[in-house]
């Protein structure tokens, strides 16, 4: 009995010391808690004293148990007012702190605004898989297995995988689109397809193994060179807000006959001649050209029925123009610096 009376007075001035729930919650496992509680194992060992014992010292076993208990609770209500107390001094006048909101990307601002461009001149908008087989990233362009211009879009293959028995790569441009939609869907067609892009080659400023594209497609009776000229100079035009000049210079690609390089007329320097565009007055901006025979070949359109245009832009390099970034690398850089400017 005197040990109860001792453990009572102990636990009442410790609860009475206590400045923070953390202690509040140690005298409480101290004294109470279920395994190592010194009342707690008071009370187990009740069955251990001797028969006329047991009543007297369960009941004030219990009792301390009570007042332990009670003493603890409103130590427990105190602190958890007086910290509402504190937090009610704050200076509520004062200025709070300036939230940074986030903002999109420039490689996703000007995607977003190409997309919207080629969706009011009636172009379907698409993606398509990062994932290509061999068959849609070459063969069906026109690029058998062995044909040099593979050379130019070298590209990463994925380890012993294939699909249905041709390798599997990461693209190197968005030109597969035309096929996968060709072999789904028959003219008329209008396809405008962005996309991130992977190739094998050495970074500098004006070339990444990791890129955006841009593919335009449009299938259709009697399409011409001239349907060419136009979107592109539209979209151009479009694009920078301001009547754009453009030249093609006869260009190879497999999968376009004739093929063109599009050059654009310095925007910088307006043709007079600047480290932009290498002191010519123009700048090379995008391949395109009207869509070889052997494209719809492999899609089984039927032949000289049809005929269609394609091109692909570079959407960094269509970045780097607008907004007058000098190196292509900025833009996977993760600076934060180069960023927040848009």
């Amino acid at each position: 009995m005197r040990n109860l009376e001792e453990i009572k007075n102990k636990a009442l001035v410790e609860i009475e010391k206590a400045s923070d729930l953390l202690d509040l919650e140690k005298i409480w496992r101290k004294y109470l808690g279920r395994k190592k509680g010194e009342i707690t194992k008071i009370l187990r060992n009740i069955r251990n004293l001797p028969e006329k014992e047991r009543p007297l010292v369960g009941k004030k076993a219990n009792e301390v148990k009570e007042i332990v208990k009670s003493a603890i609770d409103k130590k427990k209500i105190k602190l958890i007012s007086q910290k509402e107390i504190k937090f009610e001094k704050i200076d509520i006048t004062r200025p709070g702190k300036k939230i940074k909101y986030g903002h999109f990307h420039p490689l996703t601002l000007i995607k977003n605004q190409v997309r919207d461009i080629f969706y009011s001149m009636g172009f379907e908008i698409l993606e398509g898989p990062e994932i290509e087989t061999d068959y849609y990233n070459f063969e069906a362009l026109n690029m058998p297995e062995g044909h040099p211009a593979r050379d130019f879009w070298d590209t990463f293959y994925l380890k012993e995988k294939t699909f249905k028995k041709t390798k599997l790569l990461l693209r190197t441009h968005t030109s597969p689109m035309q096929i996968r939609v060709m072999e789904k869907k028959k003219p008329p067609l209008r396809v405008c397809v962005i996309g991130k892009c992977f190739r094998r080659e050495a970074t500098d400023a004006s070339h990444e193994h990791t890129l955006y594209q841009i593919e335009g497609f449009a299938v259709d009776e009697n399409i011409s060179v001239a349907n060419l000229i136009y979107t592109l100079k539209s979209f151009l035009s479009n694009l920078f807000n301001q009547k754009v000049e453009i030249r093609l210079r006869p260009s190879y690609f497999p999968f376009v006959e004739p093929g063109f390089e599009l050059d654009v007329r310095c925007l910088n320097c307006l043709g007079k001649g600047c480290p932009v565009c290498s002191y010519t007055g123009w700048v090379e901006t995008l391949g395109c050209g009207m869509i070889h025979p052997k494209v719809f070949e492999a899609v089984d359109y039927p032949k000289d029925k049809y005929t269609g245009f394609a091109f692909g832009i570079g959407l960094d390099r269509l970045a780097m123009m607008k907004y007058k970034i000098n190196d292509i690398r900025w833009f996977h850089s993760g600076d934060l610096r180069f960023i927040r400017q848009f």
